[in-house]
């Protein structure tokens, strides 16, 4: 999978401008939040201003080029979701090697032996688990529940 094509999945998960008090992210646009970005104008983000934080900051970070399409957007959104060291660390979980949040080497070897299904349901059962021990569980589980679901879908779709 390409970064144009996760980027338009993507978009599709994040609304506009959100300034919602229960939202640790605070104000938000495009998915982009303040607490993140603080010196950013974030009612006044553009799309495409979002689509280059999110190659450069996100995308390229998990180095979402180099692995299977199937992986490549779910560990995408995870990061965007919950960070790119969560997301990589719970990808590792799922792989069963070390948490540490390196995506090296050893890592990388793990997940070339992997089926990509695997990968899939792996990532979205831990990345299920630890939403559910998030403190705005409660507020925003049923959204994260959807959202995890609908990884899975495309997990279907992609790994075919």
């Amino acid at each position: 999978m390409n970064f144009d094509s996760a980027f338009d999945r993507l978009i599709g998960h994040e609304r506009g401008y959100v300034n919602d008090p229960n939202d640790p992210g605070g104000e938000t646009n495009w998915g982009i939040s303040k607490r993140s970005y603080p010196d950013l104008d974030i009612a006044a983000l553009t799309r495409e201003d979002a689509k280059a934080i999110y190659l450069k900051d996100f995308w390229l970070p998990v180095q979402g080029e180099s692995l299977p399409a199937s992986i490549a957007y779910q560990l995408f959104d995870f990061a965007v979701n919950s960070g790119i060291d969560t997301a990589i660390r719970y990808f590792q979980r799922a792989l069963g090697v070390a948490d540490d949040g390196h995506f090296g080497s050893y890592s990388k070897a793990i997940a070339a032996k992997t089926s990509e299904s695997d990968m899939v349901m792996g990532l979205c059962a831990e990345r299920l688990d630890f939403m559910t021990r998030l403190r705005n569980w409660p507020n925003h589980g049923k959204g994260w529940a959807r959202r995890i679901a609908g990884q899975l879908r495309y997990g279907v779709q992609d790994t075919d």
